[in-house]
């Protein structure tokens, strides 16, 4: 344990004892000597204005009462709960770049300050820690913090928001209910008083965001847990199917380990095959999922979701084998 943790430490006991603490308990606790607890002690009195008082009679320390509780001044925080929120923000900007920088830099240095005098390896955190991301969009940091206000403030929320599968782009009236970082992008749960709905929206599709003072409205958890986590993937709905799946031996103990559903039921076949048993409402984003298994995955039901997947699969062989034709018919001077 070093002095900062010591100091810490120290503020803690004497904070939480309704009577002297005593200097055999303190050396045990701040794992010192007589001497080194007597130094935490009078570095406090003096550095950090604690009002350590001693008990002769009851050869012991305690904290001055008075009409505020004393606490430590300024930011202060054990030397693994600095490097914890380090990390935290390494991995914020390694989901995305650039988002909220400006907002944590002050902290960042200031923590970085602390580490660096206590010589607790502060700079390993930037490059100890990395995050891949695959298929990011790139969200607005502007639109991110604004839509964040909102949220955090539990304020409406008016956007300019153009859908991938819309032309225009349309605005919308929002009470935000939730941020959701799913697949390396950045979605808003919210109700759109447009459609009377809650509807889910793609940060990066978002062109223009603002505040408003009027109140969100409110809805429970417990509906927003059913309409955007009741079914598979990001597009929310109430789950409408159950859809079963069985993936070969060999992608058995991968598939096995993995959760696609909290819902999810799964089982080993005698044969060594695993079955995968899921709810879901759209399928469009688990017809992707299961396509990435190619040939170690077979839809058993329902039927419409088994020759959807059919379907996909048919007309790639089709691509392929038009351009593998295609290849076949043309001569070398071609």
């Amino acid at each position: 344990m070093n002095r900062f943790d010591r100091l810490y430490a120290l503020h803690r006991l004497l904070s939480a004892a309704s009577l002297p603490v005593p200097r055999r308990r303190i050396e045990e606790q701040l794992e010192c000597s007589r001497a080194t607890a007597k130094r935490i002690i009078e570095a406090m009195r003096l550095f950090l204005d604690a009002p350590i008082e001693y008990d002769k009679a009851r050869n012991g320390y305690y904290y001055a009462p008075s009409e505020r509780k004393y606490e430590l001044p300024g930011l202060w925080f054990k030397a693994d709960e600095l490097l914890a929120l380090l990390t935290a923000q390494q991995l914020l900007h390694g989901l995305q770049p650039g988002l909220l920088d400006d907002h944590l830099a002050p902290l960042h240095r200031r923590i970085e300050r602390i580490l660096q005098a206590e010589h607790l390896g502060y700079s390993e955190a930037g490059h100890r820690v990395r995050i891949l991301g695959m298929a990011k969009r790139k969200a607005d940091t502007i639109h991110f913090a604004t839509v964040a206000t909102a949220l955090l403030r539990r304020r409406q929320l008016r956007i300019a928001y153009h859908g991938r599968a819309q032309p225009e782009t349309t605005e919308r009236h929002l009470s935000p209910q939730r941020l959701v970082h799913y697949r390396d992008n950045w979605y808003l749960d919210a109700w759109c008083h447009l459609r009377r709905a809650l509807r889910s929206f793609s940060l990066d599709r978002i062109r223009a965001a603002r505040v408003e003072e009027t109140d969100a409205k409110e809805i429970p958890d417990a509906e927003l847990d059913v309409h955007f986590a009741g079914s598979y993937g990001i597009f929310a709905g109430p789950p409408m199917h159950t859809a079963v799946l069985r993936f070969t031996a060999e992608r058995a103990r991968w598939v096995a380990s993995e959760e696609w559903h909290p819902e999810q039921q799964g089982r080993f076949l005698p044969d060594g095959r695993y079955e995968l048993s899921l709810p879901y409402g759209d399928p469009r984003e688990l017809i992707m999922d299961i396509l990435k298994y190619g040939p170690d995955v077979e839809v058993m039901a329902p039927d419409d979701l088994r020759a959807a997947v059919a379907e996909w699969l048919r007309v790639a062989c089709e691509r392929y084998r038009d351009a593998r034709d295609g290849a076949q018919s043309m001569s070398p001077g071609q």
